[in-house]
């Protein structure tokens, strides 16, 4: 398979999984929100109460019986559901024909597919071995783990 191709089926493969990720871990992952939504009174100032405010209202859209508790039913359906307007947002920004699928020149282009392959391959033999892949890998894991910088050291 040449990188033209690979490249890409990387990306898929990875978004595949990051997806089946957020699924599985429900509310425990929270997507980005945006400043506007944040900025309730729209001062273009935020303050503690408003990201507090903010995050009592996401719990509140997920807890559907009100019970103050998140179930794991509420909690699957709440992660569902944004899963969903993604996908719904992904199809009206990319379905340029608008027959209801996405085709191969639909998809969007990769932005950063030769800089993360190029970050991969840290020996620069223009393939990634086995145990480069492993690497990025365990380096993804920190950067999630620890919320910053894949590169930090971990002791």
């Amino acid at each position: 398979m040449n990188s033209a191709k690979f490249i890409p089926a990387i990306l898929i493969a990875a978004v595949a999984v990051t997806g089946t990720s957020l699924l599985a871990a429900g509310s425990t992952i929270r997507e980005p929100v945006n400043f506007q939504e944040l900025d309730a009174n729209g001062d273009g100032q935020l303050t503690l109460e408003e990201m507090e405010a903010h995050r009592v209202q996401r719990f509140s859209q997920s807890d559907t019986n009100g019970d103050g508790q998140l179930s794991i039913d509420e909690a699957q359906a709440s992660a569902q559901q944004r899963a969903n307007d993604r996908v719904a947002k992904m199809f009206e920004r990319h379905d340029a024909n608008q027959d209801g699928f996405l085709s191969q020149d639909e998809l969007p282009k990769p932005r950063r597919a030769g800089k993360m392959f190029d970050r991969i391959d840290a020996d620069n033999s223009g393939t990634i071995s086995e145990q480069e892949f492993a690497d990025a890998k365990a380096r993804m894991g920190r950067k999630h783990r620890k919320g910053g910088n894949a590169d930090a050291d971990d002791s």
